[in-house]
């Protein structure tokens, strides 16, 4: 890459820089000098130390609560667009917001729509992201968006565990396409959990839908948030006669009493990606690295290389 180093730079937001360091590292590149002003008020300002006048400028940038984040990466694109920047590329590894991206009651917003158009108002060529809630906020872009998958990172590790009769389970209906495509390549059966929720984050009703009994179950996700979801998914299952029963998901949002829940219930561990930093410690949390991946990607896009060919599923 030492030829190609002239001609884009990797630029950090302040809570996502142990893994542009990482990516940094991966691409063998320093990373870029930017500094964050904070005033007394919780205001900030962001600036280049150094010119990016007619590079491709990659800003990696996850926008978790709270929504500073979000703001800083908005006020980065602006910096780098004000100072002559070639392209912007936004890097987001977790996309916030995502959870809203359809009116499911009357008089509430769209707020992944929101958060896309703030993003290309504010000057984005293209976003690199991964496992977005819904398929279907790539299209709430008007700019290239390459959407990475974490069973790339997630898979090998499954396959490394050499698990004997494994079941793959979807913690809901709305993840089975996710959880099927996981069981399709191990070749092994899917379980569905059927759950209705009392309110947002409160699980009132779970059924599984299938045999787990005898069953090494991996339950497969997005995220986990409260982790009322999964554990619960995962003490029924245990219920039911499953003789171990794991989760992965590629985003480690983990808010409130999800390490306590995590730790307390059935679970043997639950394995994530780091698009979000913990820093919380339970035994059964274990984080795998996605900044090779997000590295080979950036790599590929300065090249003009395919990216789906990288894909497992």
């Amino acid at each position: 890459m030492s030829e190609l180093n002239s001609s884009f730079l990797v630029f950090s937001g302040t809570n996502t820089r142990y893994l542009a360091e990482k990516i940094c590292a991966s691409l063998g590149c320093p990373l870029g000098n930017l500094v964050v002003t904070k005033f007394s008020d919780g205001e900030f300002s962001v600036s280049y130390e150094e010119s990016i006048r007619g590079r491709d400028v990659f800003l990696v940038q996850s926008t978790f609560p709270n929504s500073d984040n979000l703001m800083e990466l908005l006020l980065m694109i602006d910096a780098a667009k004000r100072a002559s920047a070639r392209q912007i590329i936004a890097v987001i590894p977790y996309f916030g917001w995502a959870r809203q991206d359809r009116k499911d009651k009357p008089r509430v917003s769209i707020g992944a729509k929101l958060v896309a158009d703030l993003l290309s108002a504010a000057g984005i060529n293209r976003v690199i992201t991964m496992d977005l809630h819904a398929d279907q906020i790539q299209g709430f872009f008007n700019v290239p968006v390459d959407h990475l998958y974490a069973s790339g990172i997630i898979l090998p590790y499954l396959q490394s565990l050499k698990i004997e009769n494994l079941a793959i389970a979807s913690p809901d209906v709305g993840g089975s396409k996710r959880a099927n495509s996981y069981a399709k390549y191990l070749g092994c059966p899917l379980v569905l959990c059927n759950k209705t929720r009392a309110r947002a984050n409160v699980v009132a009703t779970m059924q599984i839908i299938g045999d787990v009994k005898g069953k090494n179950v991996v339950i497969v996700d997005d995220m986990v948030d409260t982790a009322g979801t999964i554990t619960k998914a995962a003490d029924i299952m245990k219920e039911a006669g499953a003789l171990s029963v794991r989760a992965c998901a590629s985003h480690c949002v983990m808010s409130g009493p999800a390490t306590e829940r995590v730790q307390d219930s059935a679970l043997e561990e639950i394995v994530f990606t780091d698009s979000i930093p913990y820093t919380n410690r339970c035994a059964k949390v274990k984080q795998l690295t996605c900044a090779d991946m997000f590295a080979e990607t950036i790599r590929r896009v300065i090249t003009n290389q395919s990216i789906s060919s990288q894909y497992l599923i």
